[in-house]
């Protein structure tokens, strides 16, 4: 099922010997920070900013005026030393004993931006024009219920599609167990490049596919943008539901009726279920400089993994038992996130089957001027509990077309993998 480039496979295979050669993930962020000039001082952010202005000069009119790369020329591999290194093991850990997932979110977003830098490479530059930035998380699949907090890691990627101006970065992890690296999960992130001032979109080097193999990659990106493109059109906020989910939403209209009193408004919760209302939780967060990204804004791998543990709060109040995450998809950056930003998030229990609960976790940020809020992104979570969940079951019509979008992310996720 683990299907890769062969080059990419080789390298896999190739044993351990090299491993303290590999960077880590402090060497990732380091190499970002050196790439766009960011510093690390927070009051020398506005004059870093300025100096990219300059670099305007270095991006091309027309994609054609750049040069191709392979796929193996962004191809890069990352060390996560939890083993070999304790010192760094707490960072990573929750009390369950096992690995924090939503470090490896923040961890996979540092590493998809660098492999996109790397494909974009310009040799006789040490400044890059782009501001490379995360559009998309398309998706991330687990293959295994726990990661051990006490062995090695290993992430590795490349660019696997590129369009004008945004690609699609393939990243997979694996983690060492009796001298061989096996595979945890994979993910597929969606990056866009705009100008050194990041307003504008930037074009990007194209890809070539240099086997059939790579090819087949290459052609399931262009896949994966018209799934991302028919997904969007089909949604709830966009048409009406089909009728085959009209028909769902009215059985259970009917199903929660109470039979004694002939009232559209008397509704009674049916056994072993909840109301839609009773399964959702809230937070905030204050958005400090110390989360701010190499372009001065939210981190989006912060922003992922705070979204990701109240996800999962939310899954577990719930279901009442530990629950595990089995997917995540169609993650989509709206807007920036400010630094001094307050950040509400709101997560929901959309959609439970059997053991499998599906959340959806809302972030927005609260302008105290204006007193308006903005959505800045929308999240996807496909948990699976130890033992069998309530049926969440919505009243209103708002909270219908909730429950049969998670229903359609479920369905999605379930025939992924």
């Amino acid at each position: 099922m683990w299907k890769l480039p062969s080059f990419l496979a080789r390298t896999l295979t190739s044993g351990t010997s090299g491993l303290p050669l590999l960077p880590d993930m402090a060497e990732v962020r380091s190499r970002l920070r050196e790439i766009v000039g960011a510093s690390t001082n927070w009051r020398d952010h506005v004059q870093a900013m300025q100096e990219r202005k300059a670099l305007h000069t270095l991006l091309a009119k027309r994609q054609e005026d750049l040069p191709p790369r392979r796929m193996k020329d962004s191809y890069l591999e990352v060390i996560l030393p939890l083993g070999s290194q304790p010192q760094i093991r707490e960072k990573y850990l929750n009390v369950y004993n096992s690995v924090r997932f939503g470090r490896i979110l923040e961890d996979l977003d540092s590493l998809g931006v660098l492999i996109c830098y790397t494909h974009t490479k310009q040799e006789a530059q040490p400044r890059s024009p782009l501001s490379i930035v995360t559009a998309l998380v398309d998706k991330i699949n687990l293959r295994k219920k726990v990661v051990h907090p006490d062995c090695d890691i290993k992430f590795t990627g490349n660019v696997s599609w590129v369009g004008k101006t945004s690609m699609e970065v393939k990243m997979h992890m694996l983690q060492l167990h009796d001298g061989d690296y096996c595979p945890v999960l994979d993910a597929t992130f969606v990056m866009v490049a705009r100008d050194p001032e990041n307003k504008r979109p930037a074009f990007v080097n194209p890809l070539i596919p240099e086997s059939p193999e790579e090819e087949e990659i290459f052609k399931q990106g262009e896949m994966n943008k018209l799934k991302r493109i028919d997904f969007s059109t089909a949604s709830l906020l966009k048409m009406a539901p089909t009728a085959e989910e009209r028909n769902i939403v009215h059985d259970i209209f009917l199903n929660t009726l109470d039979t004694r009193t002939v009232s559209f408004r008397s509704r009674v919760l049916p056994p072993n279920s909840v109301w839609m209302e009773d399964a959702k939780l809230k937070g905030l967060q204050i958005c400090h400089p110390q989360e701010r990204n190499i372009f001065n804004r939210i981190f989006g791998g912060f922003l992922m993994r705070k979204a990701f543990e109240l996800g999962w709060a939310t899954a577990c109040s719930c279901g009442g038992s530990r629950p595990f995450i089995v997917s995540v998809d169609d993650i989509m950056f709206q807007r920036p996130v400010e630094v001094g930003s307050l950040l509400l998030l709101s997560g929901q229990v959309c959609y439970t089957e059997k053991n499998y609960i599906q959340v959806r976790v809302h972030s927005e940020v609260y302008d105290a001027d204006t007193r308006e809020h903005h959505t800045t992104n929308i999240f996807h979570f496909t948990f699976i509990s130890e033992n069998e969940v309530p049926r969440v079951v919505p009243k209103t019509y708002g909270e219908s077309m909730l429950y049969l979008d998670g229903k359609r992310h479920f369905a999605a996720t379930m025939k992924e993998i």
